[in-house]
Order: structure tokens, then sequence, then C-alpha cells
């Protein structure tokens, strides 16, 4: 039973991803190694802002009166995900719809396999159900839909025959999707 729920709660977390990529037309231009690519380069943005963090922004306690600053300027960090993700739509050869998508996707399947897989192994074949894990998988489609939102706004944004009145609010657009966990707390 606790392998049939893990199973359950990788499907609800994989699933849609791959069935993005399958639907979406990816598959019919071999676009896998380049999905490939792209989650590659979102585990080195990802180290970078690690390092990043980890050397400017010392921890600090719960009862201090800087803690917004502090989670303001580490989301601030996550401008980076935004230049990656320009990088990764830029320099990717293909067909120039398909790129966002091909970036979106990298992007998320390397998030859910970083992030996702190992606590769903770890606590999903446990003995007892737990509502968490369900919980977790449906938050991978949730950040499915938040980097194929990002990519699509980076991709209109490096548009040349783009209506340039719509700029201010892409960028604002943008700047939310950096801060989205600030918004959240």
């Amino acid at each position: 039973m606790p392998l049939f729920h893990f199973g359950n709660c990788l499907a609800l977390a994989c699933g849609p991803v791959l069935l993005t990529y399958k639907y979406s037309g990816l598959a019919e231009y071999n676009a896998f190694w380049k999905c490939v690519q792209s989650a590659v380069f979102y585990l080195f943005v990802q180290f970078v802002k690690m390092l990043i963090i980890a050397t400017f922004f010392p921890p600090v306690d719960e009862s201090s009166v800087f803690v917004v600053q502090t989670e303001f300027l580490k989301n601030t960090v996550d401008i980076l995900d935004l230049v990656g993700l320009h990088f990764v739509i830029t320099r990717i050869c293909g067909k120039t719809d398909l790129k966002y998508l091909i970036a979106a996707i990298g992007w998320t399947s390397a998030e859910i396999i970083v992030t996702r897989c190992l606590p769903l192994w770890v606590g999903a074949r446990g003995i007892e159900f737990d509502w968490k894990y369900i919980q977790m998988s449906l938050e991978s489609n949730i950040t499915l839909i938040h980097y194929l939102s990002m990519a699509t706004l980076v991709w209109l944004r490096t548009r040349n025959d783009f209506n340039k009145s719509y700029t201010p609010l892409i960028n604002v657009l943008l700047l939310l999707s950096c801060y989205r966990p600030l918004i959240l707390e």
C-alpha cells in the first residue's frame, strides 16, 4: 500500500509535466535534450543563488525586526531565475514559439526532481498515509503553471514586434513572480 501511495503522489507531481510535454508539440520536435539542457541550467542557477544567499545574507532570528527586509533581499536573488530563463530562451535553437515551453518544462522538471522526489520517496512510502505528500504533489502543478507564466513573460519581454505600451505591465508581473513567496507569506 505505501508503494501505491508513492506511485500516486509521483504521478500527480510528474504527470502534468509529461502531459504538457507530450501534447504541447514538443515531443514532435524532439525537444527532450533541449529540456534537459534547460534543466541543467536551472541547477546551475540554483547553485549560484545558493552561493549568493549563503555568502551575503546571514541567518536572522524570527524575533528580529529585519526579518521582512532580509526576506525581501533574499527574494531579490530570484531575479537570477529570470536572467536564467532569458538565457535559456535566447540560446536554445528551435522554433521561436516553443522556446518558452522548452525552458519552462525543463525548469519545472528539474525543480520537481530536486525538491519533490526525495521527500516523496522517503515520506510517501511510509506506513501511514499523510495528506502533506498529496499537497506537495499538487504544489508541483502550481510550480508548472508558475514557470510557464514566468517563461511566457520573459519571452514576451524579449520580443521586438510587441506593443511597447505593455512593457511596464510585463515588468511588474515579472517582479511579482520573483517576490511570490514573500507575497504569499
